[in-house]
């Protein structure tokens, strides 16, 4: 089934003319999100933690402490619309301290990831609307691309509808954010919640991951320098993904060598086989049933030992050690160590 695709002539931005919005938060999401708005004529107020570095950042970017620039909970109180755009582990304490609270009958509460709302951590009383909008790229992208005078795609879902017109709002914010100078595509929360976990997991982060260190350490272990298979099984992973990019996987093949393309075509099946995708089908059904989501709240909520030990040792990985070392002769790629 075809999915409903908005774009800018499908919204003029009126269902939040005279609405004030609150973010709360002003992260990679928050801060590219607020000053599109506040750039397409939205009034715009930041709910974040005085003192921190994003408060800095906010101020930096011109709202006003005491007016624009508030906490949580007075941001939530004047707000009409009220966007979450914390992390997934702090947003239930942050929604039930701060946000309930003001969320009176008539009022929006917004998302740009569905995790709290699908896995019901967060139940929002039934006399308010809740949508989703979700820009597909980061929040520097977002900003950049608005300012540009393009937009970044987003996806837009509705899970309640009290005043009939969420619809209508969540065309709006998508239209405030740049969203629809690219295109909307309007899904649900469980489906991009469930896809989106699903990717990161299985492809964009942990299977890439996995891959690049397996290739990295076969050719380490097969006795070849460092340095090459850094290059081999790492750094030119850009170059290809920026041509799945461009023109998905048959412009990277038209792209490449003939050597390479009959390569990929009859090796990469013997890498990622029938049991690497058996073993997806298994992650996809712990996402579906809540089994991930469980485990990783859990796991952040009690303090995250184990996360940052995994990220402790991750960071010590031979890859890693001689990726730092060679990305320092690479002025033209601005190196970001953490």
């Amino acid at each position: 089934m075809a999915l409903k695709v908005y774009t800018s002539k499908d919204s003029t931005g009126a269902a939040l003319k005279g609405k004030t919005v609150a973010v709360i938060g002003y992260g990679s999401q928050g801060h590219a999100q607020a000053q599109n708005l506040r750039d397409s004529g939205v009034k715009v107020i930041i709910g974040q933690r005085k003192g921190s570095a994003n408060y800095k950042l906010a101020l930096k970017h011109g709202f006003k402490a005491g007016t624009t620039l508030v906490s949580a909970t007075e941001a939530a109180a004047k707000a009409d619309v009220i966007q979450i755009l914390l992390p997934d582990e702090v947003q239930k304490a942050v929604y039930e301290t701060d946000i309930l609270p003001h969320l009176t009958k008539g009022k929006v509460l917004v998302f740009s990831h569905g995790f709290n709302i699908h896995f019901k951590n967060i139940k929002p009383p039934k006399d308010v609307d809740v949508i989703m909008v979700a820009p597909k790229g980061p929040g520097h992208l977002v900003r950049s691309e608005f300012l540009k005078g393009g937009g970044v795609p987003c996806l837009i879902a509705i899970q309640q509808n009290a005043s009939g017109k969420a619809r209508d709002i969540a065309l709006s914010h998508a239209r405030g954010v740049g969203g629809l100078r690219a295109g909307a595509i309007e899904t649900s929360f469980k489906n991009e919640t469930e896809t989106d976990l699903f990717g990161e997991q299985a492809v964009l982060c942990g299977g890439v991951s996995e891959l690049v260190k397996a290739g990295f350490e076969t050719l380490t272990e097969g006795g070849y320098p460092e340095e090459l298979a850094y290059f081999e099984c790492l750094h030119e992973l850009k170059l290809i993904v920026d041509l799945f990019y461009q023109g998905g996987l048959s412009y990277m093949r038209y792209s490449v060598s003939n050597t390479a393309e009959y390569g990929d075509m009859v090796t990469g099946p013997r890498i990622v086989n029938a049991k690497t995708k058996a073993e997806m089908k298994k992650v996809l059904k712990e996402i579906q049933n809540g089994t991930f989501a469980k485990n990783f709240l859990k796991e952040l909520q009690s303090g995250g030992k184990k996360f940052r030990a995994w990220e402790a040792k991750e960071k010590k990985h031979p890859l890693e050690v001689v990726g730092r070392k060679l990305r320092k002769n690479m002025k033209w790629i601005d190196s970001k160590e953490v």
